[in-house]
């Protein structure tokens, strides 16, 4: 009775070690780290809650306080969400993506809300807004998938206009070869004969 009871044991003391009931994982992605799914997410999960110390932007110190993982509430409080237990703080910007914050001023809360069904593998993303696209994303270039893709696009029809422009170029020139090598003759015949012409007289 007594070995088998510390068999339960030690199985009751590994299993929350390696089952977990997240959802999500932090992972490697282009940006550096991401949140990943590790289930399917249905559109609608409430993920994950983006937390970390209440900053009071009339306490001149708190106010003074400058991280890329600030999350402002309203004009008031402001959440630094820069504490290493927040793994919202990994969640990735995206122009498109599949989920959104959901803001509780008065609760002084912020959730991380599934908008479409995400599946396992998936990167969770959501769009940081316009203040926060202008001041740290547009001077380096949104590095998202949709922007990435967007970029892919015109380089390909940059490509495709230049290959049209030299094909366009290449005909013209073909066309125009034998005639204009011709009149090079003729032109470089009359040129030389009158300059011998006048040398006579």
């Amino acid at each position: 009775m007594g070995s088998s009871s510390l068999v339960r044991v030690s199985v009751l003391l590994i299993m929350p070690a390696t089952t977990s009931n997240k959802p999500y994982r932090v992972g490697r992605s282009k940006t550096g780290l991401g949140l990943f799914a590790t289930k399917p997410i249905k559109k609608g999960t409430r993920i994950i809650r983006y937390f970390g110390p209440i900053l009071d932007s009339r306490i001149p110190e708190q106010d003074e306080i400058e991280n890329k993982y600030l999350f402002e509430l309203n004009g008031r409080w402001t959440i630094d969400g820069s504490v290493r237990k927040n793994l919202a703080r990994y969640i990735n910007h995206s122009c498109r993506p599949n989920a959104e914050s959901d803001v509780r001023p008065r609760e002084r809360k912020v959730y991380i809300r599934a908008i479409k069904n995400i599946e396992p593998g998936e990167e969770i993303n959501y769009d940081y807004g316009t203040d926060y696209f202008k001041a740290y994303l547009k001077p380096i270039g949104c590095r998202c998938d949709s922007c990435e893709r967007k970029r892919k696009k015109l380089r390909a029809e940059a490509r495709a206009e230049r290959a049209k422009v030299k094909a366009r170029a290449e005909r013209k020139a073909k066309k125009a070869g034998p005639k204009s090598a011709t009149a090079k003759k003729k032109v470089n015949g009359k040129h030389f004969a009158g300059k011998a012409g006048r040398a006579r007289s």
